[in-house]
């Protein structure tokens, strides 16, 4: 059974870039046809989908989120990360990383100076 767990700073300063890393479990990231994702649920409001990296090492973003965000991965460490720039408060939220139905536990990133 594939796991996944996030990890990352809690608070991060507007106009910094947040980065949080998904470590995998039971699984490989390379394999084949496997799509990893980053959604994150500010509060209050629903999901939201940020992007995935695909088995290919591939990448797609949410077009509303594609100028600021960049998912790439280390398959030494069967890891992959997500970096979003220039936050602000908007981006206050709960981060997870998922395949499918398996997703982490989610981490709590709040922007704030």
């Amino acid at each position: 059974q594939v796991q996944l767990q996030e990890s990352g700073p809690g608070l991060v300063k507007p106009s910094q870039t947040l980065s949080l890393t998904c470590t995998v479990s039971g699984g490989s990231i390379t394999t084949n046809y496997y799509y990893w994702s980053w959604i994150r649920q500010p509060p209050g409001k629903g999901l939201e989908w940020i992007g995935y990296i695909a088995y290919s090492g591939s990448t797609y973003y949410s077009p509303s989120l594609k100028s600021r965000t960049s998912i790439s991965r280390d398959t030494s460490k069967n890891q992959f990360t997500l970096q979003l720039s220039s936050v602000t408060p908007e981006d206050t939220a709960v981060y997870y990383c998922a395949r499918v139905s398996q997703w982490g536990q989610g981490t709590q990133v709040t922007v704030s100076s």
